[in-house]
C-alpha cells in the first residue's frame, strides 16, 4: 500500500485559478452574449458582442494577467508594471472606444451591455476563483521582537 499525498499548492496557485475562472466566464457570457445580440440586433449585434467582451474581458483579465507576472518580481518593479500597465489598458481602452465611434457596423446598446456585463462577470469569476484556493501558510514566533526575552 503506498499513500501519496496531495502536492501542495504554490503561492501562485490563487491568481491562477482566478485567471482561469476568469477565462470560463468570459466564455460563457461570449457565448450568451452573442446569442442574445444576434436575435435583438442581427449582425451589429453579433459585433457589438464580441467588441464589448475583447474590451471588458481583456481589460480584467489582462489585471489579473500582470499581477500573476508580477508576483515573481521584487514588490517596487511588481508596482510600476501594475501601473504602467495599468495606464496602458486605460490608454488602448480610449483609443479603441475613440475609433470605434467612427463607426456603425455594431450595435452600441449590445457593446456597453457586454462590457459592463464582462467586467462584472469576469471580476466576480476572479474573485470566486480566489476565495475557492486552499493555500497553507505558516506564522513562527521565531525571530519576532515581541517575543524576544533579550532586552
Amino acid at each position: 500500500m503506498t499513500f501519496t499525498p496531495k502536492p501542495v499548492p504554490g503561492p501562485d496557485a490563487p491568481l491562477r485559478a482566478a485567471l482561469r475562472y476568469g477565462l470560463i466566464g468570459l466564455t460563457v457570457l461570449v457565448v450568451a452574449s452573442v446569442a442574445i445580440g444576434c436575435a435583438v440586433a442581427g449582425a451589429a449585434g453579433l459585433w457589438g458582442a464580441l467588441l464589448g467582451a475583447a474590451i471588458g474581458g481583456g481589460f480584467i483579465l489582462t489585471t489579473a494577467a500582470v499581477v500573476l507576472f508580477g508576483a515573481k518580481l521584487p514588490p517596487q518593479t511588481a508596482g510600476l508594471v501594475m501601473l504602467v500597465s495599468w495606464v496602458a489598458k486605460v490608454l488602448v481602452v480610449l483609443i479603441v472606444v475613440g475609433v470605434l465611434n467612427q463607426f456603425a457596423f455594431y450595435d452600441r446598446a449590445v457593446l456597453f451591455l457586454t462590457v459592463v456585463g464582462a467586467l462584472l462577470i469576469v471580476l466576480g469569476a476572479e474573485t470566486y476563483g480566489v476565495l475557492r484556493q486552499k493555500v497553507p501558510y505558516v506564522t513562527t514566533t521565531a525571530g519576532d521582537s515581541d517575543t524576544d526575552t533579550d532586552e
